[in-house]
């Protein structure tokens, strides 16, 4: 039985195709635009495979995963970053913040590359750190402090770890 926290996670983090996301103008990249730059390392990792995603929105509860074209039509920023997971070594994203300020941040590592959130495959990481579980995540486990000049932080991965909901594999 699929439990409905699950459920709210996987289909928050679902994501629009590969194509429309080049073209996005949500795009995060710290290659371009404007906004500081937050550095994000990644600890935990599964696996090698599939491409790892940052997402930066709101920092509100009402706000939190909600559907980016929601969002924007609202008046409201956010951003996303897509990219290959490195074969070896650290893994660091950099994703720039519409402004300094309180913004709720979130990692998935899409492993099959469907650009769809598989929570029985998938992992996700928050800047809490904090055990996911099996409830829907809150906004203030992803809450991150960007300020103007940039910052840096360590996200570490969960995947699911059967009953027990979403968690750090070691």
């Amino acid at each position: 039985m699929i439990r409905p926290a699950l459920l709210s996670l996987a289909l928050a983090a679902l994501a629009l195709p590969g194509a429309a996301r080049a073209q996005d103008p949500l795009d995060g990249s710290c290659a371009h635009g404007v906004g500081p730059k937050l550095y994000v390392n990644v600890t935990g990792l599964k696996d090698r495979g599939g491409r790892l995603k940052l997402e930066i929105y709101p920092g509100n509860e009402a706000d939190f995963l909600k559907d980016d074209r929601t969002i924007k039509a609202e008046g409201k920023q956010m951003r996303r970053i897509w990219a290959p997971t490195p074969a070896s070594g650290p893994v660091t994203l950099c994703i720039r913040a519409p402004s300094a300020g309180q913004w709720a941040l979130l990692f998935t590592h899409d492993r099959d590359g469907k650009n769809k959130f598989n929570f029985w495959q998938d992992g996700a990481g928050f800047p809490s750190n904090q055990r996911l579980g099996r409830s829907r995540p809150k906004v203030r486990q992803a809450l991150v402090n960007v300020p103007a000049n940039g910052g840096q932080i360590t996200v570490r991965a969960q995947y699911l770890k059967g009953l027990g909901g979403f968690g750090p594999l070691d």
